[in-house]
């Protein structure tokens, strides 16, 4: 299983999809027939996570060519994407708060055999060589995973989801901190997700049988509350001639930009990321950002370095708006340490929908249609 590292790529992987497998992935979307069969699934969650293509253009262009009720279940799943980033957006502190968890959890003996694929559950260490192998693990194998790691292995939440963020291709903070939360029962509060035998057994098609779970235990309990937040990310028409651009907005096509004198694509390196990542995902991310850099002329590759160096001359930009997580922390960082005036450049396609995350995702799969509608993605 490979994954590619151009925009014209994942477009045409895109297509392939539509043309030959998006009819079976109503009913096939939740088995995990192994890595030499992913064709129940589209795979295009590495692009889309970088948005090398956003999930607004990938729905349009699947609506382009099928009925929005024959293929809902995809473009709902396309949009856990966007509900799960206005979610954080809402309420940034739980990131905040969970890359302070990790800094009191010591890894211990029983975490080292995990995440070595050592433990006594024969399809989570194959998961976890998987994952280690090709950055990528299957969505709902990803569920049961969390679920073995939190109530059956009993390993803090916050170490698994870290875990993921070190491995994978398509590692999100929002989608991959707010679904760990999920599993464990403290994002909707006492509702946990439990990984039975059966349910393993017949989503890897009997590859797995006779597994022993805790297939009872309680959801975790977190006592922290976090206040809705208001977004205020309001661009303003002033004359900067500097972008700033990081790894995960890469999308640039599909915004009405004006013409900037420097855009600067920024890769942080591991020397200052809060989740250290491992090489092959930092290499995956220089190679889809060299991609931008050959589509747009003006564009330069910088790591932190380069950019201190530019910040210590010039301290007004306009910032593709970079989501919370590891880029915006940094960001923050250094707009208080050089001072600097940003001024953040949020999709339309994001403020609107955003504001459907201030609840539960049953809200705001009800306002898709409205989504769709007001951006003619249908």
């Amino acid at each position: 299983m490979q994954f590619v590292t151009s925009r014209l790529e994942a477009l045409d992987k895109l297509n392939k999809f539509l043309e030959n497998d998006i009819t079976n992935y109503n009913s096939k979307r939740n088995f995990d027939f192994g890595v030499t069969n992913r064709r129940n699934v589209s795979c295009l969650s590495p692009y889309i996570c970088h948005r090398l293509i956003t999930e607004y253009e990938t729905a349009k262009l699947v609506l382009k060519k099928y009925p929005f009720q024959k293929v809902d279940k995809f473009i709902q799943e396309i949009f856990w994407r966007v509900y799960w980033k206005g979610w954080l957006e809402l309420r940034p502190k739980v990131w905040t708060d969970f890359i302070e968890d990790l800094k009191s959890i010591q890894d211990d003996e029983n975490y080292l055999k995990a995440v070595n694929g050592e433990t006594e559950i024969e399809c989570f260490n194959d998961w976890v060589k998987e994952l280690k192998k090709f950055n990528y693990l299957h969505n709902h194998t990803r569920m049961l995973f969390a679920s073995i790691w939190i109530f059956t292995l009993k390993l803090p939440w916050q170490k698994g989801a870290e875990f993921f963020m070190k491995h994978l291709y398509d590692g999100d903070a929002a989608s991959n901190t707010l679904s760990w939360r999920w599993v464990a029962g403290i994002q909707t509060k006492g509702k946990n997700y439990l990984a039975k035998s059966w349910n393993i057994s017949k989503f890897t098609n009997n590859k797995y049988k006779d597994i022993k779970l805790n297939e009872n235990a309680l959801p975790l309990i977190d006592k922290r509350e976090y206040k809705l937040n208001s977004l205020n990310l309001n661009y303003e028409n002033i004359s900067n001639e500097n972008l700033l651009v990081f790894e995960n907005e890469l999308n640039l096509e599909n915004q009405k930009l004006k013409t900037y004198e420097n855009i600067y694509l920024v890769l942080l390196s591991n020397e200052v990321r809060q989740l250290k990542l491992e090489p092959k995902v930092l290499n995956y991310k220089s190679e889809i950002s060299n991609d931008q850099k050959k589509r747009f002329n003006q564009i330069q590759l910088i790591n932190e370095d380069k950019l201190h160096t530019i910040l210590e001359k010039t301290k007004s930009f306009d910032v593709i708006h970079p989501s919370i997580g590891e880029n915006y922390s940094y960001l923050n960082n250094m707009k208080k340490k050089y001072d600097l005036k940003l001024n953040f450049i949020i999709r339309e396609e994001d403020k609107f929908s955003w504001q459907f995350s201030n609840k539960g995702y049953f809200n705001f799969k009800n306002n898709i249609p409205k989504i769709l509608t007001s951006f003619n993605l249908q």
